[in-house]
Order: structure tokens, then sequence, then C-alpha cells
């Protein structure tokens, strides 16, 4: 930064005990300008939480994040900073994808897709081009609670985002620039890290649907497995009728064990044996009211009766809704766990 802007700044570089001699290259900087290394032991590795960690403790009013592999242009930082000065944004996003700003030459098409698939995803969270981005600025007084960030991965900008209260978003055009230092982040694992976060951001902002969702895609599974030991029952000689009746055993079994360690895994939960009953009454009741009214809607009503697949599915969505909202008032009815989010996924 220039000096001649009357800036009062700092430079935290947060370090993992990297062991690459950061330490003894910033001692020497430290004698002629405001930078300080902070070597974070005996804590919670990685990127995002070494972020978190300097976030709350740098001391400024305006807070600035950035890579240290010079890919976040240095000249963008002023302006972001004049952004949130004039009092009308609240967070500042350095984006790639609007006008003005560029990605490198050899950026690849493989590297493009996966940003934008990305972003398509946040898309429903948070309205901005380049949510992926790791460059970002915003007032200190602005940060959420720090016990409400709990983020999978690199993308801490996303969570903060969500997790905060900010009325309006501005983005600054940047030439972002591959690393010079240092390897990619993007890795298969990092991508699956990115749809955990993903996952839970989904739960924190839209919880109920968000839960309904997820319990319908476990009653898919759960579907297949019982059509699964339907067919192999029979194959072994087992009548129809007996197999039908062995089969929903093993499929409510299976929805309720992915219901309760993904659907709702976000809540405390009552002892297994205990939660299982309630799982499986919940589940004749549902499976009643599904094979009532596809019987009341095929002898009653004429479209119905020409349409019976239509009659199937509207006894599905009865029964699936009937069962979510005994399961989530009844079954999985213990308070959100204290630290809410923060157990999903650990």
């Amino acid at each position: 930064m220039d000096a001649s802007n009357d800036l009062v700044y700092e430079v935290l570089i947060m370090d993992d005990v990297s062991q690459d001699g950061s330490e003894e290259i910033v001692a020497e900087y430290s004698q002629s300008m405001p930078v300080e290394i902070i070597v974070r032991h005996n804590k919670v590795r990685g990127l995002s939480e070494s972020v978190i960690d300097g976030l709350y403790q740098a001391r400024g009013e305006y807070l600035v994040v950035m890579d240290a592999d010079m890919s976040h242009p240095v000249s963008a930082v002023l302006p972001m900073i004049e952004r949130l000065q004039m009092g009308n944004n609240d967070f500042v996003l350095g984006s790639r994808y609007i006008e003005d700003g560029t990605l490198p030459d050899d950026w690849g098409f493989k590297r493009w897709l996966n940003s934008w698939v990305a972003t398509i995803l946040a898309r429903p969270l948070v309205k901005a081009s380049d949510p992926m981005s790791g460059f970002f600025a915003l007032r200190k007084k602005d940060l959420p609670d720090i016990h409400t960030l709990n983020p999978i991965g690199y993308k801490i900008a996303l969570e903060i985002l969500i997790k905060g209260s900010f009325n309006a978003i501005y983005e600054h055009p940047i030439g972002f620039q591959d690393r010079t230092q240092g390897e990619s982040k993007l890795t298969f694992k990092e991508q699956l890290n990115y749809l955990r976060h993903l996952r839970r951001l989904y739960q924190y902002r839209y919880a109920t649907w968000a839960e309904l969702v997820q319990f319908g895609g476990v009653g898919s599974i759960g579907f297949l497995v019982d059509i699964f030991f339907y067919y192999s029952l029979q194959y072994f000689g087992v009548q129809h009728q007996m197999a039908r009746m062995i089969s929903f055993w093993p499929a409510v079994t299976t929805n309720w064990m992915l219901n309760r360690s993904i659907t709702f895994n976000q809540r405390s939960q009552n002892k297994p044996l205990k939660q299982w009953i309630r799982f499986v009454c919940s589940s004749l009741v549902g499976f009643a009211i599904n094979s009532g009214s596809y019987i009341l809607l095929t002898t009653n009503i004429d479209f119905f009766s020409n349409y019976k697949i239509l009659a199937l599915i509207t006894g599905v969505m009865l029964g699936m809704g009937f069962n979510f909202f005994f399961s989530n008032l009844f079954v999985f009815n213990d308070l959100r766990a204290e630290k809410g989010v923060q157990q999903i996924d650990k």
C-alpha cells in the first residue's frame, strides 16, 4: 500500500506451522513495515480456520482477506476499502466474472467448469457472480458471531456471507492470476468438502425445506432397498406376499439410519432403539396413508382410475408428507443441538 494514503494498516499472515521459512522472512520485513505472522500451534488446521482466526485477531476497522500466493491483485485492496468507507456496501467481493474481471489465459475449460458449477450450486444462497472468491473486504463490526462459523474446505467468503447480516454486496472486478507459489487447492477431496459445506449452508438458511428434500432423497434410497429385497427373496423361493412383508423392514431401517445420520443429524439424538420404534410406527402409518389414498382415488375418481400412476404418485407424496411431519415432530424431535449447525457432518 502507498503510505501517502494515510491509511493505518496491519498485515497478518496466518501460518499453520508450515516450517518453510515464512517466520524468518516476516521477521525481517517486520522491521520496516507493520506485518506479523501468527503461527497457529495446537489449533484445528485448515485455510478457513486460519482465516477466521485472523479475522478475529485483526485490530482494524476494515478487514481484507486475500491469498498469500499472489493470485489476488494488491492494487484492488484500497478501492475495495474505499467502497466500504462510502457506506453503501457492507461486503466487497473481488470478482473474476464481472465486467473488467479477468482470468489467466491458460485457465482451462476444466477449471472454468468447476468454478461455474460451484457458483450455480450456491446461487439460491447468495446472489453474486463469484461467491467462490477468496478475496473480500468487510467491516470488523459486521463479522458474524464466531460460534456460528464452521466452514468445510476453503470457501470462507460464502460462509461469512450466509452467516452474516449484509444488506448490500458489491463486486469489484479483479484480474485473477495463477499462483506463483504452492499448490492448487482444487482437489477431488476439496470438491467433496465444498458439497458438504453447501449442505451445511442450505440447512442453516432453509432448515425445514433442506430437511424435506433430504428426507425425500433418503426415501428414494429406501425404496430401492425395498425393491431389492422384494425381488431377491422371491428369487430364493419366498412367496411374493411374504416377500413384501419382509422387505419393508430392511427398507425402513435403512431410511431411519440415513435420516438419523444425514437429514436430522444436526439435532441431538434419542436412544437408537426408541427412535427406531417411533420411526417404524410412523412409516407404517405413512404406508397405510399411501395405500389407502391410492385405493380411494382409483376406486372413486374416474380420472385416477384411468391414470393410476398419478394416483400412485399422490399416495407416495401424502405418505411421505405424513412421515416427514411425524418424524420432524415426534421421532427426531429433540431440540437442535446447542452448537447448532456446527455439529453437521462431523
